[in-house]
């Protein structure tokens, strides 16, 4: 008798335990730009994101910085030196490429906030869900909810690079800025509201800057100490390469993606982040090289050393790129 009532003891313990999620794949890219040479491709009948289509499908959930707002309206700010808008047809090759795209960025409100809103009605449209900016400051500040595979993932979004103006505010849009008090009440919300994993998404540091700047790394830190399971950035227009604080990945500046205008070989060079993840964090991780050519399309290049890791590591590894996910049996380690 009482073997059976500790059996049953046992089985209610069990029963009373979440279930284990399964491994879940994301992949995460920098900054995606369709105005200007990837918007006349897809004008022409082109596809910027085909050379990179099948590792953009290869996950459970893709995710990149859109880098411009996708709209009709609006007109082009006078102080800006540098404004984009791509055009709504540009949506037919991010659809069934990217489950989410940030918005938390320095171009987002290039052509005012009628321009923004009309970019988040677009991608709604689309089914391509989109965080890091809203309709108001809690809408902006607000974390995509990513569910796969019985793993809840909290996506958060953030822009520290001016114009501040392009701020979310009370009853106006725009787009979360990075302010630490809220950043780290926003993760921590996140977590207690049942996120297994949180993962900030920034748009920060200084464009041209090879290394993060202090700044960069005295964030990251302060998120992770908050709960953050990993961080991950871009804006600079270069990788800044990736580093492990308390066991938790950084990975700086994924740079470029889709963009064109860009000169030099560092600029023209971008990171596609494959992670692998469970309910204890990242299980593996490797980075495949994107070179962009004239029209800002990028191209993988399979022979380029990138920086990997899995858990356990306390230094980065570095790792071959692979040529297609179809014919890989793991991360290329």
């Amino acid at each position: 008798m009482r073997a059976f009532t500790a059996c049953l003891l046992g089985l209610a313990l069990l029963l009373g335990q979440p279930a284990q999620a399964e491994p879940v794949r994301l992949v995460f890219v920098g900054d995606v730009m369709l105005d200007d040479g990837p918007g006349k491709t897809i004008r022409a009948g082109g596809d910027p994101l085909a050379p990179f289509a099948s590792f953009l499908q290869d996950a459970d959930f893709t995710v990149g910085n859109l880098e411009c707002p996708i709209a009709t309206t609006g007109k082009p700010l006078d102080n800006k030196i540098y404004t984009f808008r791509a055009q709504p047809k540009v949506l037919e090759v991010l659809k069934g490429r990217f489950d989410a795209l940030a918005v938390s960025n320095n171009h987002s409100g290039d052509y005012g906030p009628e321009a923004f809103v009309e970019t988040l009605d677009l991608l709604d449209k689309a089914g391509i869900r989109h965080f890091g900016g809203g309709r108001n400051l809690a809408a902006a500040h607000a974390p995509l909810r990513v569910e796969r595979k019985g793993l809840r993932i909290a996506l958060l979004g953030y822009n520290e690079f001016k114009p501040r103006s392009f701020e979310a505010g009370p009853d106006w849009p725009g787009v979360a800025w990075s302010e630490d008090n809220q950043v780290v009440a926003d993760i921590r919300a996140a977590k207690t509201a049942g996120a297994d994993l949180v993962i900030p998404f920034m748009h920060w540091g200084w464009e041209r800057e090879p290394q993060p700047s202090e700044r960069q790394r005295q964030l990251a830190r302060t998120m992770i100490d908050a709960g953050a399971d990993l961080v991950i950035g871009g804006h600079p227009h270069l990788t800044q390469g990736a580093e492990y604080y308390k066991g938790k990945l950084i990975v700086y500046s994924l740079g470029n993606f889709v963009f064109d205008g860009f000169e030099t070989p560092d600029t023209r060079r971008g990171w596609l982040l494959r992670l692998t993840l469970d309910r204890a964090g990242l299980v593996e991780w490797d980075t495949l090289a994107a070179d962009m050519d004239a029209a800002g399309t990028p191209h993988p290049v399979p022979d380029a050393r990138t920086p990997c890791g899995r858990r356990g590591d306390i230094t980065l590894r570095t790792c071959s790129s692979e040529k297609d996910p179809r014919h890989a049996t793991a991360l290329g380690y």
